[in-house]
This record gives structure tokens, sequence and C-alpha cells, in this order.
């Protein structure tokens, strides 16, 4: 067997490289006649195959299926048909037809139409085998294997659109009456698995997991009356009237499981809340659910917030997977729990009416009969989940009279006294409440400066998952903090506890709340920033070893990579004003930019440029080690990376304009070579939109201002490429960027860029299109081209160059226009900068008061402060050009 699977590895791994290279030099192509004969025989073995081997296979057909139908396999869908009839091959048919069915599954309408075909020709077949299978008595696992594959069929087919062969209402019908007859079919108990994790895995819960996922989706895609299309609003006014109540009734009868202590995998329950949380809002199943909604609320809703076994077996086995559980987003898709509180929030949002009260009180009860009890049956759990229903319920209760003049004393008597529990979860409980509702305004000062302190002594706590809600608590209570003299006296401590807390756990909100700390103090901060760097890279690049050698903690471990270079940046940016900083941490960080400038860092190129770009700007000057980051950046645009040609823009400035004599002089590499490569590229691509390549001209315009008479030789290359592009380019705004860039080298060199227009042959062309774009308006009188204060100064710079050329260089009449158009060119950039100075004026006093009013909320939310890179090039280029 062992043999095998090496074989079956080893052959599905060479058929996803060769039998479809995405390069079209690759020489490991497959024959067309090897190709014909695989295409031919590899069906066969599905049903012969064990389990193990058979999804090595199925992976191999996958990629045929994929690159292949219909076009070269056309006589792949006749086989399923056949098969589908033939009784001992039913399940390979079936295994067939639902990789088929995938492929169209996200496709949009007009590549959906293979799979009406597919459709046409199989579902009849597929809704024969479908009754067959569900009218078997006692049926066996083989039975609810085969049901699961005609779900996933049917799911695929119809997760987009549904194809019109099904709005067929007895076609349609049929299908849902088999749904729901599973629906309702209790699941067998014999051959059900005793272990927690293989019993959720079982084909028969399973099926059920399919039924409901395809219900809901119904449901909420197609169920909705607001559609436009009149077959689709049909649809859904049949399934309303039809089908959305007695699967609320299967549903909730599948429910009472919770009730009666029975067993319900998470991943059905999580997808039952889902379609109960969608009823909601519409009236007619709002009132189906209404004589049973305190039996919900109270008996499955609430116990499912609560904490129970399973939680507490993670907490005292394996911690840090509690703490990676209740932060990951994924797992939230298909928690209970996650779904349990988006149905409290979804009732008291759109049925708050009697249903806050009634359930506001029921959390009032529990808190009494809490503190009433003794210690020894304290109802810790329920507890729990009346504070997790609190802090869910936060801005509700904020909004909402007469409860949001009580937050504050619910706080003090419920909240603040678990802080000091003997019980783990109820402090983190505590923590993560506290935060919710850290930016309510105390009337007792004390009262908040009692809860932050809390928060902040839980991050020394015993236990791993309170010292992780201890820090998700503290960002809020930093952003909420009038005073930093509270915090200001401990932020060295503070600081400590963090970064014991990031060598253990790899958490993205662990690094938020840094962000925040850092946000708040400024150049406070100073003093830590090299200490802060040190252990946000070892973060980092704990972050990318924990997610490249476990593919399930992949997306945690990304989000926190992403999460330790934007604290970085925010680092960074906190002690702009002291350069001799970045001196220092720029070794910390240059392995990293190393690394993630190469295509291992697509994923977060964004924030890799910008700490690049503050390194190259802030430094005192730009050295060896970070020259050596041009060429990754080059070879990344070059090949992957134009999507982030706006962001490449502003270091590939910064190296410019403030190494210009190392720019110039080095020859090895020769860096005015490699923008020119770079740049050629882009701009001759046939295939680049206007918009794509909008940064190469800003580029040029750069090169020629910083290198003034130190690349005469690059005038006619650059002229040329400029023009050739300029003649097919049709948005205004890149049309006046190349324009600019002649401007940008008259002002370089008039005479000789004069010469090389007449040499060109283009001189007269060039000056007529100028002047015509300068002379366009719209029908407002506004400007088409050239409209802001730095296009008309570029202009203006380079069409005054031309005045001081000798007399025979330009004719008198050209000289004549260049006047005029100077003169409305100045003319219109002073009306612009006397509009803005007084819309200044006028909006200075207001803005005053507002900055005095908000000035706490600015710093608060100064997450907005990221003017991201193309703001920041040009508060640089305004900088120069003054």
């Amino acid at each position: 067997m062992a043999v095998r699977q090496v074989a079956s590895i080893h052959f599905k791994n060479f058929v996803s490289k060769a039998w479809s290279p995405i390069d079209p030099d690759e020489t490991r192509k497959i024959p067309e006649g090897d190709k014909s004969m695989v295409r031919e025989n590899i069906l066969g073995f599905v049903t012969q195959l064990p389990p193990l081997l058979r999804a090595q296979l199925g992976e191999s057909i996958k990629t045929l299926i994929l690159a292949d139908y219909p076009e070269h396999w056309p006589s792949l869908l006749h086989w399923v048909t056949h098969n589908m009839e033939s009784q001992d091959q039913i399940f390979g048919a079936l295994y067939v037809l639902r990789i088929l069915s995938r492929k169209y599954e996200f496709k949009s309408e007009e590549e959906r139409i293979p799979l009406y075909q597919i459709v046409e020709e199989c579902f009849p077949r597929l809704l024969n085998i479908f009754s067959t299978l569900v009218q078997i008595a006692n049926p066996p696992i083989e039975v609810a294997d085969l049901i699961k594959l005609i779900c996933k069929i049917f799911w695929s087919s119809i997760y987009l659109e549904i194809p019109k062969q099904l709005f067929e209402p007895n076609i349609f019908n049929a299908w849902i009456v088999l749904f729901l007859n599973l629906l309702e079919r209790p699941v067998p108990l014999e051959g059900q698995p005793s272990d927690p994790d293989a019993r959720k895995a079982w084909g028969w819960w399973k099926v059920k997991k399919w039924i409901t996922h395809i219900l809901n989706r119904l449901y909420s895609r197609f169920a909705d009356m607001k559609v436009h299309k009149p077959e689709s609003k049909a649809f859904a006014q049949m399934f309303q009237k039809n089908y959305a109540g007695k699967i609320l009734g299967c549903h909730l009868q599948l429910l009472n499981a919770i009730r009666t202590g029975g067993y319900l995998p998470d991943r059905v329950i999580n997808l039952i809340l889902q379609y109960l949380t969608n009823s909601l809002t519409k009236n007619s199943m709002y009132q189906l659910m209404q004589p049973q909604i305190d039996i919900i609320l109270f008996e499955i809703i609430f116990p499912l917030m609560c904490f129970n076994d399973n939680d507490q077996m993670l907490w005292d086995e394996d911690p840090h997977e509690y703490v990676r559980k209740g932060y990951d987003i994924i797992e939230d898709l298909y928690s209970p729990r996650t779904a349990a509180m988006d149905f409290v929030s979804e009732l008291v949002r759109k049925r708050g009416k009697g249903n806050l009260q009634k359930f506001i009180q029921f959390i009032v009860e529990i808190f009494m009969r809490y503190n009433e009890a003794s210690i020894e049956v304290k109802p810790y759990r329920q507890k729990d989940g009346a504070l997790l229903a609190i802090g869910t319920l936060c801005d509700r209760l904020k909004q909402t009279d007469p409860y949001k003049a009580e937050l504050e004393r619910m706080l003090v008597q419920h909240v603040f006294p678990e802080f000091s529990s003997h019980v783990g979860h109820l402090r983190a409980k505590a923590a993560w409440v506290a935060g919710q509702y850290a930016h309510i305004t105390f009337s007792d000062q004390d009262n908040f400066r009692k809860a932050m302190h809390c928060v902040i002594s839980g991050l020394r706590d015993p236990e791993l998952p309170v010292r992780v809600d201890s820090v998700f608590a503290l960002r809020s209570f930093v952003e909420a903090c009038k005073d930093l003299d509270e915090i200001r006296p401990i932020l060295p401590q503070l600081l400590d506890e963090f970064f014991k807390l990031m060598g253990e756990v790899e958490n993205e909100d662990l690094v938020f709340t840094l962000e925040t700390i850092v946000d708040r103090f400024g150049e406070e901060m100073a003093p830590y920033a090299l200490g802060l760097c040190q252990s946000l890279a070892a973060a980092f690049w704990r972050c990318m070893a924990s997610s490249e050698a476990d593919d399930e903690v992949e997306d945690s471990g990304a989000l926190a990579a992403v999460g330790c270079l934007r604290a970085l940046s925010t680092i960074l940016e906190s002690i702009s004003s002291l350069p001799h900083l970045f001196i220092q941490i720029e070794p910390t960080l240059l392995p990293i930019l190393r690394r993630m400038l190469t295509s291992d860092g697509q994923d977060v190129y964004e924030e890799v440029l910008e700490i690049v770009s503050y390194l190259t700007f802030y430094s005192p000057t730009i050295s060896l080690d970070m020259w050596s980051l041009w060429p990754l950046m080059m070879e990344a645009l070059n090949d992957w990376a134009i999507d982030f040609f706006e962001n490449i823009l502003v270091p590939l400035d910064n190296y410019i304009s403030r190494g210009t004599e190392h720019f110039v002089t080095c020859k090895d590499p020769d860096y005015q070579q490699s923008l020119w490569k770079g740049l050629s590229s882009v701009m001759t691509d046939q295939n680049m939109e206007d918009s794509d390549i909008v940064p190469a001209p800003k580029l040029i315009e750069v090169f020629f201002q910083n290198c003034k008479g130190q690349v005469d030789h690059w005038v006619e290359p650059y002229l040329r490429l400029t023009i050739d592009r300029l003649r097919r380019a049709e948005k205004p705004y890149l049309k006046s960027l190349l324009v600019q860039v002649i401007a940008n080298v008259f002002y370089y060199n008039p005479s000789l860029t004069l010469a090389m227009l007449h040499k060109l042959g283009v001189a007269t062309e060039i000056f007529n299109l100028w002047f015509v774009m300068l002379q366009q308006v719209k029908k407002s009188g506004k400007r088409v081209n050239f409209k802001r204060e730095h296009d008309k100064k570029v202009c203006c710079l380079g069409l005054t160059s031309l005045i001081g050329l000798p007399a025979n260089h330009i004719p008198a009449e050209a000289l004549e226009r260049i006047f005029k158009a100077t003169l409305e060119l100045l003319v219109a950039y002073k009306e612009q900068v006397a509009a803005f100075a007084l819309i200044y004026q006028n909006l200075r006093g207001k803005m005053m008061l507002l900055m005095m009013m908000w000035m706490n909320l600015m710093l608060m939310k100064k997450r907005m402060r990221r003017m991201r890179m193309m703001g920041r090039w040009g508060l640089m280029t305004k900088i120069r050009m003054k």
C-alpha cells in the first residue's frame, strides 16, 4: 500500500505540473497521444482503488477536467450518464460528476453554460438514484456516502444560480421533499462512532450538514423577495410559501437535541442558527418562531453561549489552542457560540421590542443567583454565558434607555468582582467585557481606573487565555484613556509583559494593542523603539515559521505576521522626527525586507513597501544595505508586482531624490539601466490599461527633476517612450502626466529637449497637443487636464524654460503661444491657491472648535493616519517642488 500511495502522489503531482503547464515554454509537456490514453483509462480506477489512493486520483481527474472539459474531453459526460445506469458503477459516476460540477461552482453565468447541459443530462438520473437511496430501509453507511456525493453535486450546481431545469415546480419539489425526509429522519445509532472527531465526520452526520447547507443557500440567496429578475421573484415567493416554514420546523426539531442532552455536530448547529437568524427579518417566519421564542432564546441559544466541558478540556490541556480558536476568524464561521451571539444581536436589533427587556431580565436573574449562591454551587458557567451576552449586546445597550444609565453600575457589581475570581475563564471574560465597555462615560473616573488597572494586572495572570483577553481589552482602555499619566509610569513594565506574551503566542490582536499604545504615546516610545522592533521582528519570523510548517495555522499565522508589519510601520512613524533611531533599527528589519520583497511576500507586499518607504525617507542617509533592496523591487515589478506599482513608486522616489549621487554614479548595479528596463517594459506593454501605468510618468518626473545635468543620454530614450505612450493614451489624467514628463524634460534641458523633438519630427505635434489640452474645459468651465496645483507648476516650469532660449530656436508665433499659455496657467494657479486659502480661512474657526472637541477621538482613531502610499508620495513631491 505504501508503494501504491507514493506512486499515486507522484502521478498527481506530475499531472498537476505537466498536463497544462502555465509556462507555454515548459519542456515537461505530455504528448497528446499520452493524454488521450490517460483520459480513456483513468475513470475506471475510481471504484477499484481504496479511499486513500482514490483521493489522489480524484485530484488528478480534477486537473484533467479543469484543463480539458468540454473541448478536449467531450466523451466524459456520456461516461458519467452511462455509469449512472449501472448499479456497480454508480459510486464512480457520482464521484466524477461531483468533480465535474465543482468546476462551475463559482463561475459566472456565461461560463456556466456547460453546467446546464450537465444538469439536463444527469439530474433526472441523479434524482432517481437519490429517491431510491432514500427509500432503502436500514441503509448501510455506504448509502450515506452516495447521498453525500449527490448533495455536493446539487450544492455546486446551485451555488451561484439555480439552473432553469430546477425551476420547474414538480422537479424542485421532488428534491426538497427528499432533503426534508433526510433532515427529519433520526440518524442511525448503529455504527455511530463514540470518538467526538470521528462522530462529526461520520457519513450520516455529514449528510445532515450538507442538506442544511443546501437549504440555507436556497433560503439566503434565492428566497429574497427583493430580487429583480421575474423568474427569481416567482421562485422566491414559491420557496417562502411552500418550504421556508417547513424547513424552520425541521431545524427547531433538530435543535431540541441541545435541550435534551442529545448530540448535534457544531457545524449543523451553526448552520441552523444562521437560518433562524436570517428568518428574524421576515415577518411570516418570525410569526412562526414567536410562540417558541422563549424556548429558543433561553433553552437553546443561551446554553450555547455558556462555557462548556469542551472549553474546559481545551483550556486545561492546550491553552494555546484555546486562544487560537477564540480569536480565529475561520473558527467563528463554524462556531455554534458565534452563531448564537449573532442570533441574539439580530433579535434585539430587528425584534427588540419585548425581547431585549426579557433577555436582560433573564441575565440579571443569573447575576443575582450567582451572587446569592455559596462558592461551592455558584453557576460559574452560566455567569460566563451571561457576561458574554452582556458584551455581545454592548452597542445596543449603550444606546438604549434605561440600560445605558446602568452600565457603570452593572460593571462594578457584576464584572469587576470576577477579576479576582478563582475561576480562570471568568477572569478572562471579565477582562473582555470591561474592554467592550471601556468607551462609556464613567460618572466616577475611579471606576475607569480600577477597570483599566485590573485589565493591566491580567497581563500577569498565570492562565494564558486570561493574559490574551486582557491584551485585547487593554487596547480599548488605551484608546479611551483621557489622561495618559495613568499609564505612563507603568509603560516599561507594560511593554515587558507584551514582549513576554509575544514570545508565547501569535495573535494579531496583541499586535494591534501594541500599535494602539505606540499611536497614543508617539515620540515617548523612542526609548523602547529598538526593543519593540526587535520583538516584533522575532514575532514575525515565528509567525512565518508556524504558517509554513502547519497548513492549519496558516491563516492565523499570516494575520499575525501582517499585524507585526503594521506595528513596525506605526513605530517608525512615531519616531519620524528622530532619524538617528532609524540607523539602529535598520539591521533588525533588513532580513525581513530582503525576504518579503521577493515573491514570498506577495501577501504582505504593501506593508513591507511601507516600511521601506519610512527607512528611505527618514533615515539620515540611505545605506548601501538599503540600496541592496532596489534590485528586488525592480525584479518584482518586472515579474509579478505590477499591482503594487503605486506602492513601489514611493521608495523608488526616495532612493532617487535622497540618494541621487549614488543613483547616478553607481554602475554595479546600474540603477539607471534598471529603472529604464522596468519603465520601458511597463509603458510599451500593449495589454496595460492607462490606469495601470500612472506611476511610470511620475517616476520619470522624479528622475529628471533630481538628476539635472547628469543624465543627458537618457533624454532621447525617455522622450521616445513617453511620446509613443502618449499617442495611445485615452484617459485625460494619463495624458496630462505624460505631457508633464515632456515639460519636466524641458525644465531639465530646454535646448537639448527641443532639438530632440525636432530630430524625432514631433515638435509641432507635441506643442499643438499641449496647447489644445491646456484649453480644454468641461461644460462647468473647469479644466479637463492639469487640474492640480502641481500640474500647473510643472507646465509653467517647462514652458518658461523655453522662453530663455535664443530667438532663433523658437518661431515668434510659437513664442507668443507659449507666453499666452504660461500667463493663463499662472493666473489659474493663483486663483486655485486663493480659492483654497479662502476655504481654509472659512473653515479654520470651525476646525479649531472641532479639533478641541475631538482631539482624543482623533488620537484614538489614529489608524486612519495611514495616508497610504500615494498620499505620502504627493506630500513628498510638494515639499521638493517648493
